[in-house]
């Protein structure tokens, strides 16, 4: 026997599940059942300035009351700092990571003195300059060197990795992201280095999340790789898009879910993922219902 599924939910605590994130935590949580395993709920309140007091509770009675309940006690990523630092000093001593001196002006100047200026709506591709060394800088954050050595010498990092719903997806890290962050300047620990550090922590088997974070996978397959931690299955769910077009968020204005009928809520979010609709009295027996129907979907793909 293979080992035991363990999907999870991981939101962030800077407001309320609105209908966007409540997809990704319903078939996070059908997809764990279908395939007989454990549901966790990760409170990611990692980036300390933007959580609001209280909101985890918020969270987890909301999703409570559309019969979403973790199978342990919700672990907080703001508890985790000692993990984070001992992945951190394990990839420094392997000569993997290092530290970064750059502020951000500094790396548009040295981007823009390549010839190579940062394009409007994307993220700056670290030019690597405190590969190196610091040059007598002092150190601001530390960062992750993608390239690796290859016959010739440095090569860049091609991560090709399979989505269980978008196919076959690749990224070269090293030429669209860069050296990227795992600690932050102001101390802070970085996304990336925390979720690959808490997904093996937690034995995650699948990963199942919105489709606007299938960008940050190729770089948490690069860390995995590195710290020799599992790879988990990976599946993005489609987004709920906004009036303005963009991703349903709590920055543009995204309401709370309505909770007084909570099976049509179930309904809507399960539209967006596919399921047929089911009708029941309550949310435990729509998502009884709902566990067979996403199985379905699944084996057709």
């Amino acid at each position: 026997m293979g080992a035991p599924v363990i999907g999870r939910f991981a939101p962030s605590p800077t407001g309320p599940l609105h209908a966007g994130s409540l997809v990704a935590a319903l078939a996070s949580w059908l997809d764990a059942r279908a395939l007989h395993g454990r549901w966790l709920v990760r409170i990611e309140d990692v980036d300390t300035p933007r959580c609001v007091p209280g909101m985890d509770q918020v969270i987890l009675q909301q999703l409570a009351a559309l019969g979403l309940i973790a199978d342990e006690p919700p672990l907080a990523q703001s508890t985790r700092g000692a993990a984070y630092q001992a992945a951190l000093d394990r990839l420094l001593a392997a000569g993997a990571a290092y530290p970064c001196g750059c502020s951000r002006r500094d790396i548009e100047r040295a981007l823009a003195a390549a010839g190579q200026p940062r394009q409007r709506f994307h993220a700056a591709v670290y030019p690597g300059t405190c590969r190196s060394g610091l040059h007598g800088r002092s150190p601001r954050a530390w960062r992750l060197r993608t390239e690796r050595a290859g016959a010739g010498g440095a090569a860049d990092q091609r991560v090709d990795w399979f989505d269980r719903r978008l196919g076959a997806q690749h990224q070269n890290v090293s030429r669209e992201v860069g050296d990227f962050v795992l600690r932050r300047a102001d101390g802070l620990w970085a996304y990336q280095l925390a979720v690959v550090v808490d997904d093996a922590a937690q034995q995650v088997t699948h990963v199942v999340r919105g489709e606007d974070l299938a960008d940050n996978t190729a770089r948490q397959i690069l860390l995995q790789r590195a710290l020799g931690l599992p790879t988990p299955a990976y599946l993005h769910t489609p987004l709920v898009l906004g009036r303005d077009g963009h991703k349903l968020s709590k920055q543009n204005g995204a309401a709370a879910l309505d909770l007084r009928d909570p099976v049509r809520t179930l309904q809507a979010a399960a539209a967006v993922l596919g399921l047929p609709r089911l009708d029941a009295p309550t949310p435990q027996a729509w998502l009884q219902q709902a566990v067979p129907a996403w199985a379905g979907i699944m084996r057709d793909r």
